[in-house]
């Protein structure tokens, strides 16, 4: 349950419509995702052995620290606050304006100003109240798991298959299909973002060895099914090219069956996006403790509010700097893009770092070995290596972009440790 309730979040609702803009063929969809979906199962299984090394607070920036030094730790955790976690932040609340609009006609400015005004309701909820952070997790877990079986009935029973088999010769195949699949790998990994929270937890796992990689292929293999079937009913429900055009597919498709569906299922969506984003809001800081603790970050950012008991300074810091990305950007494509190619890059390196303690930490104690090794990370850094560099190809601005907070992370961190 952990592994698969860490995967599914807001994406699926959410990045069909841009991958299907980079593969407008309904078999390269329906591949991209079964590839994300060994991508999320790989990157589990090796994340799971330094879990299970490591299950002190912290989780990826742990890992790189103690493989890399602390360079490399701080450096994610600076991604993490400059691009990562505020990137999400800025994309959830423009998928909320986004589904909104669908419900209230809004222009491109006032998508912005709605995306930016949640981004303040979140702040403000969470900064009150830290049970907020039950309250969005609940939420937005009953009401995905409504969104996404409301979609995958209404169109695998009431769709119609013929959109398959009609695909419109309008949208011809990528001229570079290796680089269209890597583009449209940038949604998908977006899509089933989150699946490494639940390798954090293998250090606590009975008979580790045996129930954490069952549990991975399990909840990979369920999440990728889920992915599929909602995908293969967006196909059902609307040609590809209006696919590509829809800018609130999942309202939009419902609507083709139940004209007054596709409200309801818009404002599922808004709500699970809101909640989410107050997710994020509220769990980031603790990264910036972790680091803080270490004496590689700005103390102030992990303190705790007295009366509250919230990280205040951390919130208001992550979430003026999302409304800034999110005013920068514009757009929910462009957002995800400059987080993944970010986010990814971490991910390769931690996915290394397996080979480093494997040679240099003999002597520790690991509940958990990752199933498949050295095959299953080969695999997973193969890909994500691929991928980083594609997107470092076809989308400069954005790459670029993230790797200059980086470059300016480095600075930052050289004036930590000079004081």
């Amino acid at each position: 349950m952990v592994a698969i309730g860490s995967c599914i979040g807001s994406g699926i609702f959410l990045t069909p419509s841009q991958i299907a803009g980079q593969l407008p063929s309904p078999l390269l969809i329906l591949t991209i995702w079964g590839i994300g979906g060994v991508i999320t199962l790989t990157g589990a299984l090796t994340f799971a052995e330094l879990g299970a090394m490591f299950p002190q607070a912290g989780g990826v920036y742990v890992y790189l620290k103690e493989a890399y030094g602390d360079l490399a730790g701080f450096l994610y955790g600076w991604s993490y606050l400059m691009v990562i976690s505020t990137g999400a932040i800025a994309a959830l609340s423009i998928a909320f304006a986004r589904y909104m609009a669908f419900i209230i006609p809004l222009s491109a400015n006032g998508i912005k100003i709605v995306a930016s005004a949640a981004i303040v309701a979140v702040t403000i909820v969470n900064i009150l109240r830290v049970k907020a952070g039950e309250v969005f997790s609940n939420l937005f877990t009953g009401l995905k798991i409504i969104g996404i079986s409301a979609i995958i009935l209404i169109g695998l029973i009431w769709g119609n298959a013929a959109f398959i088999a009609n695909t419109s010769t309008s949208q011809t195949l990528p001229g570079n299909l290796i680089s269209a699949l890597g583009l449209g790998l940038i949604g998908v990994l977006w899509s089933y973002g989150g699946w490494q929270h639940a390798s954090y937890v293998a250090g606590e796992a009975k008979d580790a060895q045996r129930t954490v990689p069952r549990a991975m292929i399990i909840g990979a293999l369920i999440v990728a099914a889920i992915y599929l079937l909602t995908n293969l009913a967006y196909l059902f429900l609307l040609p590809v090219d209006e696919i590509i055009q829809s800018k609130s597919l999942a309202a939009d498709a419902v609507k083709t069956i139940i004209p007054f569906g596709g409200v309801a299922v818009a404002l599922i969506i808004a709500l699970s996006t809101f909640g989410t984003a107050g997710i994020y809001t509220l769990s980031s800081p603790r990264i910036y403790y972790a680091m803080a603790a270490d004496k590689l970050f700005f103390r102030q950012l992990a303190a705790i509010h007295p009366k509250f008991r919230t990280p205040m300074n951390a919130i208001l810091a992550q979430s003026s700097w999302a409304i800034v990305l999110l005013l920068f950007w514009g757009t929910f494509e462009d957002v995800i893009t400059y987080v993944v190619f970010s986010d990814w890059i971490f991910f390769n390196l931690t996915a290394v770092s397996i080979f480093i303690f494997r040679r240099k930490r003999k002597d520790v104690h690991r509940p958990y070995k990752t199933w498949g090794y050295p095959v299953t990370p080969i695999i997973f850094i193969v890909i994500t290596f691929l991928f980083v560099v594609n997107t470092l190809i076809e989308k400069p601005l954005h790459a670029w972009a993230g790797l200059i907070f980086m470059g300016i992370g480095t600075v930052v961190y050289l004036f930590f440790k000079k004081r």
